[in-house]
């Protein structure tokens, strides 16, 4: 039986601050309609794809950007979405700010069967920024600030196969893709808002696509799964943020790719029983992973260099001083 997914990378286009929910939804619909159209069987729509990307502002009372989260999924402004999808049997990832009944607030995304049943719900683990008010950069980056971390990564049995899902800044680490390839992931969809322009480190800003596609095809090749990146991109509220969403194979090969900044959809089949040509070769877990000598990745969090290595680097250094010193000396 054939395991292939027609799969479609919903890249959108900016959403500015004054466009409201029943505007986004139907662009998000729009792109639905381009995906069954094309086949697709699942449609990915970005991180944070009903609203702007908030937290780009400082306001002292978070309160007031409640407005941005969703208090319920579907909720009167989405359902449309979620009947259509059903109306179409198409699936559909989406990223958006949850507010939870307790009063929680989360980078959340969602999968979502062809019935329109909810099959999945992941909350971003690996928040970027920071968590106070930095009124010198262009922009803040204040996710630190109006979201709670996720607890964990899991994998959900739909569409046929093993699915996973992270969020923008988790594809930048390589823990992200082991803990969904521990779980037998097959394909992981990852929505994100990456802005251009990267103010602590300014001379980044011209990698930035070459190193969205470096963690996706890594990942995808290093854990043997299919990994879907999907954008919002364009200029936002004076901001501008990478495109480039993109299908990747097992391989790490991309299989399609965005080519714009504005709404667009790159479409693949994901065969899924391709992820087995590497985790039972190359990437066979069982047989080569060796979890006895990796007890740092758990048991530390910050980068240690060892007592002895600085050590020797302090002798080291130390004799340099020395040297120098002699020779000032002997040029008097």
């Amino acid at each position: 039986m054939s395991r292939t997914l027609t799969v479609g990378a919903a890249q959108m286009g900016a959403i500015q601050r004054a466009d409201t929910r029943a505007d986004v939804v139907e662009r998000l619909i729009a792109l639905l309609h381009h995906g069954a159209e094309a086949g697709c069987d699942l449609v990915v729509f970005p991180e944070l794809a009903l609203t702007t990307f908030f937290p780009r502002w400082y306001v002292q009372d978070r309160s007031e950007f409640d407005h941005f989260f969703e208090t319920k999924m579907p909720g009167p402004e989405t359902r449309p979405l979620f009947d259509e999808a059903s109306r179409l049997g198409v699936g559909f990832h989406l990223g958006y700010a949850e507010l939870t009944p307790d009063g929680r607030h989360f980078n959340t995304a969602i999968l979502v069967e062809r019935d329109g049943s909810i099959a999945g719900l992941y909350r971003k683990v690996h928040l970027p920024g920071h968590h106070e008010h930095e009124p010198w950069r262009e922009f803040q980056h204040l996710e630190r600030y109006y979201f709670e971390p996720g607890d964990g990564f899991g994998v959900y049995g739909a569409f046929g196969g093993v699915l996973g899902m992270a969020i923008c800044n988790d594809r930048r680490w390589p823990e992200t893709y082991r803990m969904l390839g521990l779980q037998g992931c097959e394909l992981a969809l990852i929505g994100y808002n990456t802005p251009i322009h990267y103010p602590p480190d300014p001379s980044q800003d011209a990698l930035q696509g070459f190193h969205n596609r470096l963690v996706l095809q890594s990942g995808a090749y290093q854990n043997g799964m299919w990994v879907v990146g999907v954008a919002k991109a364009g200029d936002e509220e004076g901001c501008v943020m990478l495109g480039e969403s993109a299908v990747i194979a097992p391989s790490g090969e991309i299989r399609a790719v965005c080519t714009t900044d504005g709404d667009e959809l790159a479409v693949a089949a994901c065969d899924l029983d391709m992820c087995a040509d590497y985790k039972e070769t190359l990437f066979d877990f069982g047989y080569y992973r060796r979890p006895e000598v990796y007890g740092l990745i758990t048991s530390q969090r910050g980068a240690e260099v060892p007592d002895d290595v600085a050590a020797v680097l302090g002798r080291a250094a130390r004799r340099a001083e020395e040297t120098e010193e002699m020779e000032e000396g002997t040029d008097a």
